[in-house]
């Protein structure tokens, strides 16, 4: 019975996260209420504040789930592949993340559609940028490549790039032929993070 209970739990958890992604891709942020998702679940507001105590908690939730989509393939880890010091290794790195976006695309439009309302999120969307440069940073920690003093600011570039044009795509679609921007950021990351 405890089973079944927490089954349905993380059941009711899951529709929470799917309805309130796709309402606040169909209606925005400050236009979708709590009553709406939870209307969209056939629940109430009471048992969506079970799992989250505000609507802020839920878009922390996907972007954790976002950030889980984006990593659960990199095989090896971004920060390994920094430190191998392999421009092929960051071109399959990268050329993966580019054929992600279209998967993340109502992730990251409704974080920061919230963020823009609500400080907090874009605290958290910073601290998950964070993260993704800490891992390049120790790439180049465990390699120890280029001097001690530029290498966050390297990182902080090179992530930079990635998102600006991850953002440009998810509004305007490749307004460039996308392999030519792949190979073009391959050179950028190998000029900032690899040494030859």
């Amino acid at each position: 019975m405890v089973g079944l209970r927490k089954a349905q739990k993380e059941m009711t958890r899951n529709l929470l996260l799917d309805k309130g992604l796709e309402l606040f891709n169909q209606q925005g942020y400050s236009s979708t209420t709590v009553d709406d998702i939870a209307g969209a679940v056939g629940t109430t507001r009471t048992t969506l504040y079970l799992h989250f105590p505000s609507k802020g908690d839920l878009v922390r939730s996907l972007v954790e789930t976002v950030d889980d989509m984006l990593t659960s393939i990199d095989k090896p880890s971004l920060t390994d592949v920094i430190a191998s010091n392999d421009r092929e290794l960051v071109k399959v790195f990268l050329g993966h993340k580019f054929d992600q976006w279209a998967d993340i695309k109502p992730f990251i439009t409704a974080a920061h559609q919230a963020a823009a309302v609500e400080p907090d999120i874009q605290t958290t969307i910073d601290q998950w940028f964070d993260g993704a440069i800490d891992d390049i940073e120790a790439g180049l920690n465990k390699a120890n490549r280029f001097a001690p003093e530029t290498r966050r600011v390297r990182c902080a570039l090179a992530f930079g790039q990635l998102e600006f044009l991850s953002r440009r795509w998810m509004r305007l679609g490749w307004t460039v032929d996308r392999d030519i921007a792949l190979d073009t950021m391959v050179d950028s990351w190998c000029d900032l993070l690899l040494q030859p």
